[in-house]
């Protein structure tokens, strides 16, 4: 029977094995996932939002200009071997952007997006399956009233869960995903939560904690502690164990006694070796979780 210490050791020998191949992945990055970030405007205001999107001015390239990315990508990237990841901002925002997505589509590519859901009915869900749209992974932080004041946006979590139920009704999509941002003022409601998703029909409920960027970092109150880190970690790995498949989020290394328990690989940043994003202005950064500063572009 194996110890703790067994496994520590064996996460240690995996972890090292996983930094000598990053270091290879310097030299000779795999480009596995493109985002395109097609705006920063966006019809929610979240309190958390490390972009600090909203009803902003944003510098957009034009779909012409879009057009061109998408045939360059391709003369130059084998499409199959990477997804394109649509983001914002709110994508949808764009009068455009059936034009564009139903480009990229035409070319081959491989797209998912990430979205509020509230603009998604049931016309929309069709046309996102028609324009090629594999995957989607929708925001939905907290309960009713705790979702619409984090995302400042009366009626939010009604429409962003009328948008999910139109895109299970419309089905065909390989993966429909719940996105959950905690903070400390809803670490309260996980278990509300994972009932409701329980009993959807989603494929996966992907819980992250706020990071202290962008807008977030406003409202210091919002930060979680150490413990509700813990409390998260245990909720997950506890519930990984049941039906729905639950899942940390890509950031930050979490340490021996939960790495490999709360997601299914372990921590490893993608930025610049598997990750390349596209800003909306044109600018190319290697994620875009990572703090805009003149030297990441």
């Amino acid at each position: 029977m194996n110890t703790n210490n067994d496994i520590v050791q064996l996460k240690k020998n995996q972890l090292k094995l996983l930094a000598d191949y990053r270091r290879q992945l310097y030299k000779n990055p795999i480009l596995k996932f493109l985002f395109l970030e097609l705006t920063l405007r966006c019809n929610e205001r979240c309190l958390h939002c490390g972009s600090s999107c909203g009803d902003v001015e944003s510098n957009e390239m034009t779909f012409v200009q879009y057009r061109k990315i998408l045939e360059d990508v391709k003369k130059d990237f084998d499409l199959p071997s990477f997804q394109l990841c649509i983001t914002g901002g709110e994508p949808l925002l764009r009068k455009d952007f059936f034009d564009i997505m139903g480009y990229a589509n035409e070319l081959g590519y491989n797209w998912g997006m990430t979205s509020n859901a509230t603009l998604i009915d049931k016309e929309k869900a069709h046309k996102l399956k028609e324009c090629g749209m594999k995957t989607i992974s929708v925001s939905i932080d907290g309960l009713r009233e705790s979702h619409d004041a984090f995302r400042r946006t009366p009626g939010g979590y009604d429409k962003a869960m009328r948008g999910i139920e139109a895109l299970i009704e419309e089905g065909g999509f390989k993966a429909i995903q719940v996105t959950t941002v905690l903070n400390h003022s809803n670490m309260n409601e996980l278990d509300a939560l994972y009932d409701i998703f329980r009993d959807m029909e989603i494929d996966s409920w992907r819980v992250i904690g706020i990071e202290p960027m962008g807008r977030a970092l406003q409202y210091p109150e919002l930060l979680m502690t150490a413990e509700d880190y813990r409390r998260l970690f245990d909720f997950i790995r506890e519930k990984r164990m049941e039906d729905m498949p639950v899942t940390y989020g890509c950031s930050h290394f979490l340490g021996y006694q939960f790495e490999r328990e709360v997601r299914d690989h372990y921590f490893i940043c993608n930025a610049g070796i598997y990750t390349a994003s596209i800003l909306c202005n044109g600018d190319i950064c290697g994620c875009l979780d990572i703090e805009r500063r003149p030297e990441m572009i």
